[in-house]
């Protein structure tokens, strides 16, 4: 057996049991599995490991280290793109054989390939929410410095995110990192995206067998207008007066509610001494998830996670705690309680897989049960509601 080189993180396989001496479309192994995937342009397989399921991406020596460094900065500026875990060098072969290198990824849980959603009979009635899951996507990619360079429906992947679709990155071998990217480069980005997604969207009508006149060829520019007001808010500034420090605070908590964290605000006069520029300076679409990490230890999408915590404000509001210490067991009772037996309940019983996202849809289902009695559903009486209704989820 052949051996390459390989770097790999801490906490993962070796992977040295895999066999590197031919290409991984040609592989007989029992680590092999069947996921759920789109459209690659190169060789892809799957892999199972006791610590979980990983990507192994074939490419030239130097396209994968390049795949590596990009995803490697960009898991240390957001939470929505591949992570890499390891990064492999067949060196008995020629550096620009296909062959040469691979990157090796953890399989992002709970996903599926954007293209496939595009082209079932859902994307219609989800037409809004995934078009501002891309928006977004970019907006997050370009403010933590990456030039994807090839974004398109087959680079995607989606997940159910509360009552929102969330995008995810999976192909970086086109991209670069820099500190701040130029306005030439984002419109550069945005027209590579919107080429990618018409070309997608008729080769999907063609598929279907349906002409070309039907196929939506405008939601590249959909996407675009999404982006450019997104990316407006975020980075206006606002000008106040000296005594309207109120302002400050809603404008971080404007920003909050759209997800961002804010790093920093800076503040400047502004020509009239009585005024001052304010700019905040934005960091990734984390905020949400970040404070429900911190005060629960759970782990949840965006807006999974804000939901989460608006369950956890309505139930240390019924508890009636108000110091920190009170606050801090009311967490405890709130996971031991409330969140943990319920999920163990869904898991039972609940068709998909992510039981965070079904927990969600259970809160969901308990309000509209509130709104409609005008008063407050016990959890035991919304699941069996829930149960009964098969499982609604968000409109």
């Amino acid at each position: 057996m052949v051996v390459p080189t390989l770097v790999v993180r801490p906490g993962h396989p070796s992977f040295l049991d895999l066999p590197w001496e031919v290409a991984a479309d040609e592989w007989s192994s029992d680590r092999l599995v069947e996921m759920p995937t789109g459209i690659h342009r190169h060789p892809v397989v799957f892999v199972a490991y006791d610590e979980g399921v990983y990507v192994i991406k074939e490419l030239p020596k130097a396209v994968s280290e390049r795949e590596y460094d990009v995803l490697s900065t960009l898991e240390t500026r957001t939470h929505r793109s591949a992570v890499p875990v390891a990064l492999v060098n067949r060196g008995w072969l020629e550096t620009d054989s296909e062959q040469s290198g691979a990157v090796i990824t953890e399989y992002v849980k709970h996903t599926f390939p954007y293209r496939r959603l595009v082209s079932g009979l859902g994307f219609g009635p989800r037409r809004n929410k995934l078009l501002d899951s891309v928006a977004g996507l970019l907006v997050e990619l370009h403010l933590a410095g990456c030039f994807w360079g090839d974004c398109s429906l087959s680079n995607l992947l989606y997940r159910y995110d509360a009552g929102a679709i969330e995008a995810v990155m999976i192909d970086a071998e086109t991209s670069t990192i820099r500190d701040e990217l130029s306005d030439g480069q984002l419109h550069e980005d945005l027209e590579i995206m919107k080429e990618n997604l018409a070309g997608e969207m008729a080769d999907i009508a063609a598929v279907n067998g349906s002409d070309l006149d039907s196929a939506d060829l405008a939601i590249g520019t959909d996407i675009e207008q999404r982006y450019v007001d997104l990316w407006e808010e975020l980075r206006k500034d606002l000008i106040i007066a000296r005594d309207e420090g109120y302002r400050i605070r809603e404008r971080i908590a404007r920003l909050n509610d759209l997800g961002f964290s804010v790093h920093d605000v800076e503040l400047e006069a502004s020509g009239n001494t009585n005024l001052v520029s304010m700019t905040a300076h934005v960091g990734s679409r984390t905020f949400n998830s970040d404070r429900l990490r911190e005060l629960t230890g759970l782990l949840a999408s965006e807006n999974q996670a804000k939901i989460l915590l608006g369950d956890l404000s309505y139930f240390l509001a019924k508890s009636g705690g108000i110091t920190s210490t009170e606050k801090s067991i009311g967490v405890f009772k709130w996971l031991s309680t409330a969140f943990e037996p319920m999920v163990t309940r869904i898991t039972g019983v609940w068709p998909g897989d992510d039981p965070v996202q079904g927990y969600c849809d259970f809160l969901n289902h308990r309000m509209k049960l509130a709104s409609e009695r005008k008063k407050d559903v016990p959890d035991s009486e919304a699941f069996d509601s829930w149960l009964a209704h098969g499982f609604p989820g968000f409109d």
